[in-house]
């Protein structure tokens, strides 16, 4: 059969022109990717000033220093330096619409579609920020948004960064509750809400929450409304997106993203941990712009849509907002890349179950690089769809996968599917990374072997390491995976964490302060901070290949998307059957996410049906469908340290198969004898896998 890629010229790997160019401008050359690596993570200045010099950003004042000051928290990247995210964005319109490219293609449930050129993203951009700045908006304010993976979240997220504004979203299928918990930390001042969303056939009308948000929200001074319901439903006090971005004038055409310090705030994204409420996580302008590039083009392998090379990439990231990779997805425009939306259900409906939607858009849309997370493939193998039912893939060259580990037999089967689809070698991009940071600490190599269940490297420029009990790097080991040298894409600060105090103790507490920090290797002095503790389990090989083995902390990862427990309990103790809970996620190694919720009742309730759906409900209303247990289980005590706190971790260990004097320590506990219960279930869980 005669294919898309039929007529394509040799394709040449984003990461081999980087190291053609190293070569010819600096006379750099190394022997394999493993020294590429070591010289990018020791000398930290030559090799990010090399990532603004190949992809030639630009700044009408010069920058001082590569990296000023060598701490962490506290690195000072490109003083001097002024960049806009949307104004790189922006650059490319001219070329890309003289090629024919699009900016945007937007497919969702019954049969949305649209598609937004170049210039268009930027007039509509223009106008909306031309809008904002009429009511009054200063570079520094906050933007809450409720929106859906649709255009108009990117072209309203371009509007607020070129005139200086501080982007935050959350995606629709939050509950009020757990959108007040991040959006009254940042006290907005305009707010950009959907009427409601389709997903999984059925209509979702969000007006309710809109009104909710907007009377628990009194910073709000604006309030903007995307229409994609109804068009011709109209709320007082609400101005018309459609309206907003309108205009098409001189002043249109004249308007330019506003030059600004390279750290100045872009977006602010929450990341939970297992007490109090999600950390509202700050992101700047000038490392969001050189992390997104330096991943998305020479990691991940996407090129700019309307350069010869890569003429015509379509770059599709399954996504809703609430989740870093939408982030990411949008990162495709800072180097010319068409991107593919789709907002939707991946799966169909219950009613119709059908795991071949996204691949059928691919095929009508003609996506190049094809990312999801690691659940989306693992359903997709499960239910034995057919290439054949998919339309044509042949367009892809590369599928993107993160979230969770993706485990070696599923990707052994989305080679074979791909193979199927007449791709016969297609390229898995396995990353890890996450939202604290906006990027991946590990990731893909289009050069290096692959090994299913494997990710093939450490991405440039990312110091990490695997450390063992000792605090020293462990290879073929599992440990904590630790980066010893600072990124420009880490935060420059938790918003409201006045005294660095919150940021400190989320990343930087586990290990004393120089140790490990030296470039290159040893320790430096305490002044530059200590390392950044990630939180999962890794192992480094010796071949350079890594594999994540989960979360090293009790945070819920729930197919890529993370939510604190203390989010869970507040909505399941909100019940007043519930005396007491505790929820474990024992998600380990690309095994199938098991997450039981462990409830505690007041005397005379009785965990019937009829409770598990009020506890399902209530977490569903107030935090996502995603994170409903998988069981919900009633106990007669939640472990807690002598404290008060809840012995998450070693409860998670302990479901994981490590003996119960290895994962906890009795003397420190307030009741001990609870812990019997426990070791007999997980014995039972274990009887039960084998």
């Amino acid at each position: 059969m005669e294919t898309r890629t039929a007529q394509r010229p040799p394709y040449v790997p984003q990461i081999r022109l980087y190291q053609d160019w190293l070569r010819e401008r600096h006379g750099l050359q190394f022997e394999g990717y493993d020294a590429l690596w070591r010289w990018s993570v020791t000398e930290l200045d030559a090799f990010w000033q090399s990532i603004w010099d190949y992809f030639d950003l630009q700044s009408p004042t010069p920058h001082t220093a590569v990296l000023a000051k060598n701490a962490m928290p506290g690195a000072q990247w490109f003083p001097g330096a002024q960049v806009n995210y949307a104004r790189q964005v922006l650059r490319h319109v001219d070329a890309a619409h003289a090629a024919g490219q699009p900016a945007l293609i937007g497919r969702g449930e019954k049969g949305r579609r649209s598609e937004l050129s170049w210039p268009e993203l930027r007039r509509q951009a223009a106008s909306l920020a031309l809008h904002l700045q009429a009511q009054g908006m200063q570079p520094g304010d906050r933007v809450a948004a409720y929106l859906p993976n649709i255009p108009e979240t990117i072209v309203a997220f371009l509007a607020c960064a070129s005139i200086g504004a501080v982007w935050s979203v959350c995606a629709p299928d939050m509950g009020t509750h757990a959108v007040l918990d991040r959006f009254r930390q940042i006290a907005p001042t305009v707010l950009i809400a959907v009427d409601g969303v389709t997903y999984g056939d059925r209509d979702h009308d969000r007006t309710g929450v809109l009104a909710e948000l907007r009377a628990a929200l009194p910073s709000v001074r604006h309030v903007v409304l995307v229409h994609v319901l109804d068009a011709s439903k109209n709320i007082a006090g609400c101005a018309c997106y459609t309206s907003a971005t309108g205009q098409n004038d001189a002043q249109t055409k004249a308007f330019e993203p506003l030059w600004l310090p390279f750290d100045h705030p872009l977006w602010i994204v929450y990341s939970s941990g297992t007490t109090g409420l999600p950390k509202p996580i700050v992101h700047g302008h000038g490392g969001m712009v050189l992390g997104m590039l330096q991943l998305a083009v020479l990691h991940n392998d996407i090129g700019c849509s309307y350069a010869p090379n890569s003429f015509g990439e379509r770059f599709h990231w399954y996504s809703s907002t609430g989740w870093i990779m939408w982030n990411a997805q949008v990162g495709g425009l800072l180097g010319g890349t068409t991107c593919v939306l789709y907002d939707g259900n991946p799966g169909g409906s219950k009613e119709r179950p059908d795991w071949t939607v996204l691949w059928r858009m691919a095929a009508d849309t003609g996506v190049t690089f094809f990312g999801a997370g690691a659940a989306f493939y693992g359903n997709c193998m499960k239910t034995g769809i057919a290439a054949a039912d998919c339309g044509d893939l042949s367009a892809i060259r590369a599928l993107g996968c993160t979230g969770s580990p993706l485990p070696a037999e599923v990707q052994r089967w989305g080679s074979g599917f791909m193979a199927a689809a007449g791709v016969p070698e297609v390229w898995w991009c396995n990353i890890s990374g996450g939202t604290d940071f906006a990027g991946a600490f590990i990731g893909g190599h289009r050069e290096l072997p692959q090994v299913p269940g494997e990710m093939q490297c450490r991405t440039l420029g990312a110091a990490v390491q695997a450390w063992g009990d000792g605090g020293r790097p462990v290879t073929d080991t599992v440990g904590e995976l630790v980066c010893t040298q600072p990124l420009p894409s880490m935060p420059l600060y938790l918003w409201g964490d006045e005294d660095g105090s919150r940021y400190l103790s989320s990343y930087f507490d586990m290990y004393p302060p120089g140790h490990g920090r030296q470039p290159g290797g040893g320790d430096g002095p305490a002044a530059m901070g200590a390392v950044w503790r990630h939180g999962d389990w890794l192992k480094v090989g010796a071949n350079g290949g890594c594999v994540i083995y989960g979360r090293s902390d009790a945070t819920i990862n729930r197919h890529g998307l993370r939510m604190g427990t203390s989010e869970i309990y507040s909505a399941v103790e909100s019940l007043p059957e519930v005396l007491d809970s505790l929820v474990v996620d024992l998600e380990y190694l690309g095994r199938e996410s098991y997450m039981p919720l462990f409830v505690v009742l007041r005397s005379g309730a009785t965990l019937d049906d009829a409770l598990r759906e009020r506890i399902n409900a209530a977490i569903r209303s107030s935090l996502s469908p995603r994170f409903v247990p998988d069981e919900i289980i009633q106990v007669a005590e939640v472990p807690r340290t002598l404290s008060g706190k809840k012995q998450e971790l070693p409860i998670k260990k302990l479901l994981l198969g490590q003996p119960i004097d290895k994962v906890v320590n009795r003397d420190a506990m307030a009741n001990p004898d609870c812990l019997s219960w426990y070791v007999e279930f997980a014995a039972r869980r274990q009887a039960d896998a084998s």
